[in-house]
């Protein structure tokens, strides 16, 4: 019958420390720049309600009318 193998190994390795909570956020708001601020700021184009309304309608319509043949 073989050994287990020991598992004196893996303790002999130091663990890594991990960073709590509090020291990640600190961190991140440390790295955080004006130029990740401006991917959040940045005006994207708009399509007016009225427009997006109109082809919903369409669209609607067209597989209402889809149903009524079936």
């Amino acid at each position: 019958m073989k050994k287990k193998p020991s598992n004196n190994r893996s303790r002999a390795k130091p663990k890594k420390r991990k960073e709590s909570l509090r020291e990640i956020y600190a961190r991140v708001k440390r790295e955080f720049s004006a130029a990740d601020l401006q991917r959040y700021t940045v005006d994207e184009p708009m399509v007016p309600a009225r427009q997006v309304l109109a082809e919903l309608e369409a669209i609607n319509a067209k597989y209402s009318k889809r149903r009524r043949v079936s």
